[in-house]
């Protein structure tokens, strides 16, 4: 194994993401013949076959799949020392992969477009998921840095708080409840909910604010989509408990209304998520700085533009 090359690394990854010697070729712009070569040097040194060859197809034996994550490890060391050492010649340039939570993604773009502005060299890939998948991507070192609530601790992550996440109740622009000026939340009770899925934070949220009012919600539809629970909302099937950073654009347009309910909006708090023990590399810190210092300010302005849109519709009338 000492004297495996980093080439002979990279294409065997490669083959073993694309099971195909030909893809293999045409991605790391080299021949067929030349994929082989490398693939039978390699396994000539390690002393194993490494890939099962059905047809075209290329499938990995009990030994590649042993070393592909030793390779995986040995690559994405050389990138961020590469990284480093590119930041540590004063060059802005670098790559960054932020997980999302599916609620973080209305408003990160944004932030991450402010910090693009400044950073143009900066290459950004987004990876979005539950929680669970967002948490362990950052525990494996496959997301750099994630936007999510609070991580457990057993998880051996570090979260830095950065901004305020308020939870409300929405319903139809028609709905009885949206006349009154402040409702109990006992008043919810007999009431049909959208849902969001079981082990979501919105999902244990509007549990406890149940268990809260001594009574079980009604639910009578879940999903795992946000989108999915406001267009059901909106078509009169139900209120649902939702972050307010998912609503902005539909509560300024009118398609939706906020319930005066007792104790909301619910505050929790937006974190900025990394693998604890793990040095961040100079760009991973200064878009976690950048998120830390100024992602609730650029939360905020976008709050004021919806909130001058729905000012601009309320002065213009009905169409």
């Amino acid at each position: 194994m000492r004297q495996v090359t980093v080439r002979q690394l990279q294409i065997f990854v490669e083959a073993a993401r694309t099971r195909a010697f030909a893809r293999v070729a045409e991605r790391l712009h080299v021949t067929p013949a030349a994929v082989s070569f490398q693939i039978k040097q390699l396994e000539s040194m390690v002393g194993f076959a490494l890939f099962e060859r059905i047809g075209k197809t290329v499938l990995l034996t009990e030994p590649g799949t042993a070393l592909l994550g030793y390779a995986q490890t040995v690559l994405q060391a050389l990138n961020d020392a590469d990284q480093t050492l590119r930041a540590l010649k004063g060059l802005s340039g670098g790559h960054v992969t932020v997980g999302l939570v599916s609620t973080s993604k209305y408003f990160v773009p944004h932030i991450l477009a402010r910090f693009q502005a400044e950073y143009p060299g900066v290459a950004i890939h987004l990876r979005d998921g539950n929680r669970r998948e967002i948490f362990a991507a950052v525990g494996k070192g496959s997301v750099d840095l994630a936007v999510t609530g609070r991580p457990p601790e057993e998880l051996g992550l570090d979260a830095d708080p950065f901004a305020a996440h308020p939870s409300v109740i929405i319903a139809p622009p028609a709905h009885p409840l949206t006349g009154y000026d402040s409702l109990p939340p006992a008043i919810l009770a007999g009431e049909p909910f959208i849902a969001r899925e079981e082990g979501s934070g919105t999902r244990q949220l509007m549990d406890d604010l149940f268990q809260g009012t001594g009574t079980s919600g009604r639910v009578t539809m879940t999903s795992s989509s946000n989108e999915t629970i406001k267009q059901a909302v909106m078509a009169g099937m139900g209120l649902a408990l939702i972050s307010r950073h998912t609503v902005g654009l539909e509560l300024s347009l009118g398609l939706l209304r906020t319930l005066p309910v007792e104790g909301f909006p619910q505050m929790r708090t937006w974190f900025v998520v990394h693998r604890r023990g793990m040095p961040l590399l100079p760009i991973h810190r200064r878009l976690r700085d950048f998120v830390v210092e100024r992602g609730q300010t650029i939360i905020a302005e976008m709050e004021r533009s919806y909130a001058a849109l729905n000012e601009a519709r309320s002065l213009s009338g009905p169409a």
